[in-house]
Formats: C-alpha cells, structure tokens, sequence
C-alpha cells in the first residue's frame, strides 16, 4: 500500500490504482504545461500603419501587406464645393490599389483630399447647403470606387496659402463640416452594415501651433477616427536656419519655439485628443541647405540658399555617406543628418534608426500608429521595413 495525499487529507490506496493516478496526473499536468506554452500571447495593439500613395507610385510594387492603409493622394474640390478627381489616370490608380487586397484583405483604402496649394475648401465648408453638397460628393465617391474612408488634407483653415481662399470663420466652419461628412459617413455605414473596424472612416492631416489657433482642435476630433499629424517640414525653403525637419526632439540650443514630432503630439494631446487617434507622420524625403555656416556640423546655421527636397531612395544611393557628405546622428534630437564641409551643404532626413525612435515613441505614448509621405520616395521600401518591424 501507498500513502496518497488529496488536497491534504491522507488515505490508503492499492498500490496498482496508485500509479495509475500519479500516471494521470502527471500526463494531465504536462498536458497543462503544454497548453500553456502552446497558448496565443495576448494580442499586441495593432498600430496603423498608414502610405500616402500618388500617381507616381508603382502601384503594383507597393508592399501592402505592411500597411494598414493607403491615402490616395489627391481628389480636389471643385469651383462648386464637391470632391472630384481631377487627373484622368485617377481611376486607374484606384483600381490598381484596389487589386493591392488580394495580398493583404484587411487592407483600407482611402481617398485623401487636398494637400498645398488646394483651394476651394473655405467656399465649401462655409454654409449648412455648401457643407452638405460637399459630405454628398464624399459619399458618391466612396460608392463609385469602392473606397473605405475619406481624408481632408486642408492646408490650411484661416490662413493664407498659395492663392487659396481663406476666411475667420473657417475656425468653426471646419468643425461643421467635419460633423456634416461625419454623419453621411455613419448614415452609409449603417445602410451598408459596415461596423466596428469596417465602418467608413474619416480623417485629417493636421498641423501644430498656428494651425490650433485657426482651427477647434478640442471640438473636432470626435467626428474623427484619427488624426495624421504632419510631423515633417518643421524647417523649409524660408526658415531662417537649418534644423531638422523632421526630429523627434528639439535640437540642443534651438530654443524653445523650435518645432519638433515631440512638441506638436503634445500640443494635440493637451487639445484633449485621445493618443490613440494620434498618427505620427515621417518624412520619406530629406531637406537640404547649401552655403550654410559650419559650426555644430550645420545644425541650426544660417545658410546662403535652400537646395532641395531629396527622396529617400537617392538619398540612399548618392549621398549618404558618398560624394562628400557624411552622415551624421543628432543624438538629442534622435536624428540622423548628412554634413559635406567642402560645399558647406546640410541634409536633414529620417532614416532606420531615427524611424525605430518614432516608433518606441509611438508605443510608449500609446499612439495611433505611424504614416508617411509619400511611398514614391522609398521604391525599395527599406523605411517602410522599418516601421513595419518595430510596429507590427
């Protein structure tokens, strides 16, 4: 006879049924082990990872099983306040990314509509009729081409742009219209019994500091399903200095007015915007200064004249670390630079390591996820890699 113990209590037992039972629980207990092992982790978040795709993409090379979504980039508004597409090859593009599902079927499919230089938007939003001709020329497109969502790139409400019409009054109008395509979006998500994740989307491209003066940021979030911040252009063709143009941080000495993917998702945030609503914009192009003074490697110099905006994929193949240029990383600001001290020349852009840092930035402030402008610039999609390894 064996002494068995059960829950504490000691009993006799024929020894024979006693190895059968220490024989069964042992199996259950490594069975147990196992299903434990074998279990599923609890589901990560699932970051979006959003493209803004133009014409001058090859469609067909796009990797959509890396993202989430992809922002057709440009339908316009018209003279008459609707959305149209107004480059003739525009169809074909819709089709051509359309057929992008079959390698990823959750992918969406959006149409964004604007970006600089597109007028006709404070016409649009300015009264209860323009607003609601303009939310139904957004349904009729998202019926004629299949799409999952719309994207207003309006740059930029109460402010002047290259030639564009601007009003006051486009503070509150914007909200307006926002709410007006808010609710055909819901009323055709409901006809159409698109739920949850399936529901048809609406988003903007956003700006920071003056762009919260013009703009009831506190207000107009709720119509939204997320906001892409354009965490980019922070030095351009009329900034006084070089600086980086698309840093994480602020550069050391560079004041504190000085812009940065840090101090714009905090003033958003502070508008009481959700972090989850939050998309951090990259730069897949670098921008460039020549003549400029040479002193901390160029960074935040004078300069004698703006060069140009370089895609990624030449940066990659003519300049980093070539033809004189060296590359370089702003440890503080978590951004890489590229310095040539013969022509004196400046190169700001992002690159692996600085998208790694945007990416445990996102996670760590539990963001929305990331985009980028725009996926031409990165054919080999070496960035793209990037974002999809630390977020996905």
């Amino acid at each position: 006879m064996v002494i068995a113990e059960c829950r504490g209590v000691k009993r006799r037992v024929p020894r024979l049924v006693g190895w059968w039972a220490v024989l069964a629980l042992s199996l259950l207990a490594g069975a147990y082990r196992a299903a434990g092992q074998n279990r599923a982790p609890a589901e990560a978040p699932r970051y979006r990872i959003i493209g803004y795709v133009s014409g001058r993409t090859e469609i067909h090379r796009v990797g959509a099983e890396k993202l989430t979504h992809i922002n057709y980039a440009f339908a316009r508004v018209s003279d008459g306040g609707e959305v149209v597409l107004r480059n003739q090859n525009s169809p074909a593009h819709l089709a051509q990314l359309q057929a992008l599902k079959a390698k990823n079927p959750s992918l969406k499919l959006i149409v964004s509509v604007g970006g600089w230089g597109a007028d006709n938007f404070s016409d649009a939003a300015l009264t209860d009729a323009s607003r609601e001709k303009f939310a139904g020329s957004v349904v009729d497109l998202i019926k004629k081409y299949a799409l999952d969502g719309i994207d207003l790139d309006w740059e930029y409400p109460g402010q002047p742009g290259p030639g564009i019409k601007y009003r006051p009054e486009d503070k509150q109008n914007f909200t307006l219209l926002l709410k007006a395509v808010r609710q055909r979006l819901d009323a055709l998500s409901s006809e159409r019994g698109r739920t949850g994740d399936g529901r048809y989307t609406l988003s903007i491209a956003s700006a920071d500091r003056e762009y919260f003066a013009h703009t009831e940021m506190d207000k107009l979030h709720v119509y939204l399903d997320w906001i892409n911040v354009m965490t980019y252009d922070f030095f351009g063709s009329l900034a006084k200095t070089t600086g980086h143009h698309t840093g994480l941080y602020r550069a050391p000495g560079s004041g504190e007015s000085a812009r940065s993917t840090e101090g714009s998702v905090k003033q958003h945030l502070n508008a009481g915007i959700p972090p989850e609503k939050l998309v951090v914009g990259v730069a897949f192009y670098g921008r460039g200064w020549a003549g400029v003074n040479p002193e901390h490697g160029g960074i935040g110099q004078p300069y004698e004249r703006y060069t140009e905006e370089y895609p990624y994929s030449r940066l990659a193949r003519d300049y980093i670390d070539k033809s004189g240029f060296q590359r370089r990383w702003d440890d503080a600001a978590k951004a890489p630079y590229l310095w040539n001290p013969e022509s004196r020349t400046f190169i700001s852009y992002d690159d692996p390591a600085s998208l790694k840092e945007k990416a445990d930035f996102v996670k760590a402030h539990r963001l929305g996820g990331m985009m980028y402008w725009e996926h031409s610039h990165d054919p080999e999609e070496a960035l793209l890699n990037t974002i999809f390894k630390h977020l996905r």
